[in-house]
C-alpha cells in the first residue's frame, strides 16, 4: 500500500471528509476519492456536514435577497440622537425588512433624520418625492440595518419609561414632531394639542411618558391622544414643543389657516390668546399674552 493510499484510510477513519483530506494531503479530489470511497463518514460527522450546508445556503438566499454588504455601526447607550433616530422610524417612517425608511413634507425633519442616520450608517439613502403631496421619502436599503434597527425599536418602545427626562422628552418631541398638531381655532376659543397613531400600545406608552414629566392627557380612542388646559398647553411649550421649522399643511383642504404655519408659532398664538389675569393663580411669566393689540411671545417675536 503506498504512503498516500495509507494516509487517505488513516485520515478518512478518523472522520476527516473529502474536502478535509484534500487540503491535508494537496492532491486532487478525484485521486483522494478512489481510496476512501467505500470508508463511510460516522453518521454524527455526515449530520454536521449537511447542517453547514444548510446554513451556506441560506446565507447564499439571503445574499440574493438584497443582505447588502455595505456596513453599518451598532450603538450601545441611547443618546438624544439615537432616540430621534429611531423614533421618527417608528413614527413617521417604517422599518421592514429590506431597509429603514422615512416620509415626511418638513425638510426639517428629514435632514434631522439623515445627519442621525449618519452616526450609524454612512452611505447616502434613495431619495423619492411624490409631487402631487409634496411628501418626500428616504429610503436606507439595507437588510441587516433594518433588523438591527427593528432590535433596538423594540427595545426603545420596552425601555423608554425608565429613561431619563431629557430622553424622555427627545421621544415625545420626535413623536409629536410626525404625529403631532396644535389644534387652535380662536373663534372658538379651542386650543388643544393633538396627537395620532395606529399603534395603540405607543399612543398609551406617550401617555405614560406625559404624565412623568407632569403633563396631563387624555386617551381618545381608538388613535388619538390630546393635551388640554392652560397648565398643560403650557407645560408642553416649556418642556417639549415642536422643532423650529416644522410646519403645518396649508394646503390641506380642511386647513382653517390656508398658509403653512410654523406649529410653534401655533403654539404660541394658542398661549398668547389665554387671558393674561394674575388672580387665577397664573403667573403673567408662564404665558404669552397680547400687548397693544399685537400677539408676541416671551421672547418679544411677533406672532402674526
Amino acid at each position: 500500500m503506498s504512503p498516500f493510499k495509507q494516509l487517505c484510510i488513516e485520515l478518512r477513519k478518523q472522520d476527516f471528509s473529502l474536502g478535509e483530506i484534500v487540503n491535508v494531503t494537496g492532491r486532487p479530489k478525484s485521486s483522494v476519492y478512489t481510496h476512501i470511497r467505500n470508508i463511510p463518514l460516522s453518521a454524527q460527522r455526515q449530520q454536521s456536514i449537511r447542517a453547514a450546508h444548510g446554513q451556506r445556503a441560506l446565507q447564499i438566499a439571503a445574499n440574493r435577497r438584497g443582505v447588502a454588504a455595505r456596513k453599518f455601526r451598532k450603538f450601545g447607550e441611547w443618546t438624544s440622537d439615537y432616540i430621534s433616530l429611531v423614533a421618527h422610524l417608528l413614527f413617521d417612517g417604517e422599518i421592514k425588512r429590506a431597509g429603514c425608511f422615512y416620509h415626511n413634507r418638513n425638510l426639517v425633519l428629514l435632514d434631522k433624520v439623515e445627519q442621525c442616520m449618519k452616526a450609524v450608517y454612512d452611505f447616502e439613502p434613495k431619495r423619492y418625492t411624490y409631487a402631487p403631496t409634496g411628501v418626500s421619502r428616504i429610503c436606507y436599503f439595507n437588510v441587516a440595518l433594518a433588523a438591527y434597527m427593528k432590535e433596538r425599536a423594540e427595545e426603545l418602545l420596552r425601555e423608554i419609561s425608565n429613561f431619563p427626562e431629557n430622553l424622555k422628552i427627545e421621544f415625545l418631541r420626535s413623536f409629536f414632531d410626525d404625529e403631532g398638531c396644535m389644534d387652535y381655532r380662536p373663534k372658538r376659543n379651542f386650543r388643544k394639542i393633538r396627537g395620532y397613531q395606529k399603534n395603540v400600545s405607543v399612543l398609551k406608552l406617550i401617555q405614560i411618558l406625559l404624565g412623568q414629566i407632569g403633563i396631563i392627557s387624555a386617551f381618545n380612542k381608538p388613535n388619538e391622544i390630546v393635551i388640554s388646559g392652560k397648565e398643560n398647553v403650557i407645560a408642553f411649550m416649556e418642556k417639549i414643543n415642536f422643532t423650529p421649522g416644522v410646519r403645518i399643511n396649508g394646503n390641506r383642504s380642511n386647513s382653517i389657516w390656508k398658509v403653512s404655519l410654523e406649529k410653534r408659532d401655533l403654539l404660541d398664538r394658542a398661549i398668547a390668546s389665554y387671558k393674561p389675569v394674575g388672580s387665577n393663580g397664573v403667573h403673567r411669566n408662564q404665558a404669552h399674552f397680547y400687548s397693544h393689540g399685537q400677539a408676541t411671545s416671551m421672547t418679544g417675536r411677533r406672532l402674526e
